[in-house]
C-alpha cells in the first residue's frame, strides 16, 4: 500500500485521542475503509470537518503503509451539519456510517460500497425520503459486495419474475405474492422500491429495513460475531414510529 494518497472519503467515525487530536475512520474509494490520526481534530478548527457522514477531501501520510499514519482534510459537503436540523436524516447518516464503519474490512478497497454511501449523503441532502430510500439499496448492494447478495430475479418457487413480494429469510430469493401467501407470516416482504424506481413511503421503508437488517444482522456483522451497530436499530425504530402514524 502507498504510504501517501489523497482524494474524496465519507468520514465514517471519530474518536478523541489525547487531549487535542482525533483518530479518524473513512471510507474511499482507493483505500476502503481506513483510519488516521487528525493531529488538533477537537479544535474548533478542525471538530466540524471530522463528523460522521461529511464528505471530505483527505490527505493520509504515514513512514510505513502499516501505521497508522497523519489525516487531514477540507470539508467538501457537510452532511452532518446539513442533516441537523432533520431528526430522520441524522438517523439515517449515523446508521449509514455505523453499518460501513462495521461491516466493511479494514484497508480493502470496495469502491461500490464507497459510490454508493456517496449517493445516500447527496440524496440526504435533497430530500430525507430519498436518502433513505437510498440507504436501504445501498444496504443490499453492500450485502452482495460482501459476499451475502440477494437474489430478487425471480420467484424461488415458480421461477415467474413478475409479482414478487417476499423473500425467504433462510436463503435471501425472492418469492411471489401467490406462491408465498401461504407462508406469509414467515417470509420478509419485498418493498417495490427495491425492485423499480417505485416511490416509497414509511412502510415501504419499513419493510426494507427490516429486509436488509435480517441479512445485515445474520450475515455481514453475525460472521463478525458483532451485533447490529445501535445506530442502524435506533433508525429501524424511528422507521417503525412513522409507519405506525402513517398506517393509523
Amino acid at each position: 500500500m502507498s504510504t501517501e494518497w489523497e482524494g474524496p472519503a465519507v468520514v465514517l467515525a471519530a474518536r478523541p485521542y489525547g487531549d487535542a487530536n482525533m483518530v479518524v475512520t473513512l471510507l474511499s474509494e482507493a483505500l476502503g475503509r481506513h483510519a488516521g490520526l487528525a493531529r488538533g481534530g477537537q479544535s474548533r478548527a478542525q471538530v466540524a470537518t471530522w463528523q460522521p457522514g461529511n464528505l471530505v477531501e483527505a490527505r493520509w501520510v504515514a513512514r510505513l503503509s502499516d501505521q497508522l499514519g497523519a489525516l487531514s482534510g477540507e470539508v467538501v459537503h457537510p452532511a452532518a451539519s446539513l442533516a441537523m436540523e432533520d431528526a430522520l436524516a441524522l438517523a439515517t447518516l449515523a446508521s449509514a456510517c455505523a453499518v460501513a464503519d462495521g461491516a466493511l474490512p479494514e484497508r480493502i478497497a470496495h469502491p461500490q460500497a464507497f459510490h454508493g454511501l456517496v449517493r445516500v449523503v447527496v440524496a440526504l441532502a435533497r430530500d430525507t425520503g430519498q436518502g433513505l430510500t437510498a440507504l436501504i439499496r445501498w444496504e443490499a448492494a453492500l450485502l452482495a459486495e460482501l459476499g451475502f447478495g440477494l437474489d430478487l430475479s425471480a420467484c424461488a418457487v415458480t421461477g415467474e419474475a413478475e409479482n414478487l413480494a417476499w423473500v425467504s429469510p433462510r436463503t435471501g430469493r425472492a418469492v411471489s405474492a401467490a406462491a408465498g401467501e401461504a407462508y406469509a407470516p414467515r417470509l420478509l416482504a419485498l418493498p417495490a422500491f427495491l425492485l423499480t424506481e417505485a416511490p416509497a413511503g414509511p412502510v415501504d421503508w419499513l419493510a426494507g429495513l427490516k429486509l436488509t437488517g435480517h441479512f445485515l444482522e445474520r450475515d455481514a456483522f453475525g460472521h463478525l460475531h458483532r451485533p447490529l451497530p445501535p445506530a442502524r436499530q435506533m433508525l429501524a425504530e424511528r422507521v417503525a414510529g412513522l409507519a405506525g402514524s402513517h398506517a393509523s
